[in-house]
């Protein structure tokens, strides 16, 4: 149904998720982050939203991400099928892909970030996402807008697409959330409202709002 990437930025300390499936409002289901802890995705042929909070709670303890996923899906009978895939703020990785989902899926590692999916075209899917997001330059948000388009080309969702998200969290930064729930062209939709929330009077709004650095700075008097 779903392919999802999280991915980080060890010299920013920023991390990111990206997502896309074939059903609605795939960035309200799959992607979670907090700066303090890590970043999740969580999706499936029944995707559990306590899941993607509990192991950022998890690893907000202290747990790595594969210690935070295999506490996380212990307990739940449901747990194949699902997916949980999570990332740390050491950039360790922890991924679980339930047997139940339906083919093809998986997931799988890659330095400081992970991929998974599921209903996907092939097994070419997921490695696209991750060689999209690794030969790619530039900031961590456009890194994964080209790790999506990435897949897509690759086959991507059986079904095709009807939405994508993006979600990047640092501690320089307030949370970059875009969403598309539903469109015929999700990625594309994606790609405008990324450059347009990341450039102009908008960008130069958000860059001065409270963030992890500083939490109390406030807007310059030509702003407000």
């Amino acid at each position: 149904m779903t392919f999802s990437i999280l991915a980080q930025d060890p010299e920013s300390g920023r991390m990111g998720g990206a997502a896309a499936t074939g059903s609605l409002c795939v960035g309200g289901w799959v992607l979670r982050g907090d700066i303090r802890a890590g970043m999740s995705a969580c999706q499936g042929a029944a995707p559990s939203t306590f899941w993607g909070e509990d192991v950022l709670a998890a690893m907000r303890r202290g747990a790595t991400a594969p210690v935070a996923v295999a506490e996380v899906i212990a307990p739940d009978r449901g747990r194949e099928w699902r997916q949980l895939t999570a990332l740390d703020r050491k950039g360790g990785t922890g991924g679980h892909s339930g047997s139940d989902n339906t083919d093809w899926k998986g997931h799988h590692g890659f330095d400081h970030g992970i991929v998974a999916g599921n209903m996907l075209a092939g097994p070419a899917v997921l490695k696209a996402l991750a060689r999209g997001f690794m030969d790619s330059t530039g900031p961590l948000h456009a890194r994964l807008m080209a790790a999506l388009l990435a897949a897509e080309t690759a086959g991507g969702d059986i079904r095709g697409l009807k939405s994508a998200a993006i979600l990047v969290v640092g501690p320089d930064m307030a949370p970059l959330s875009l969403r598309v729930d539903l469109s015929d062209r999700p990625l594309a939709a994606l790609e405008t409202l990324l450059l347009r929330a990341t450039s102009g009077d908008y960008a130069r709004w958000a860059a001065q709002v409270p963030c992890l650095d500083d939490p109390h700075r406030r807007l310059t008097d030509h702003d407000q």
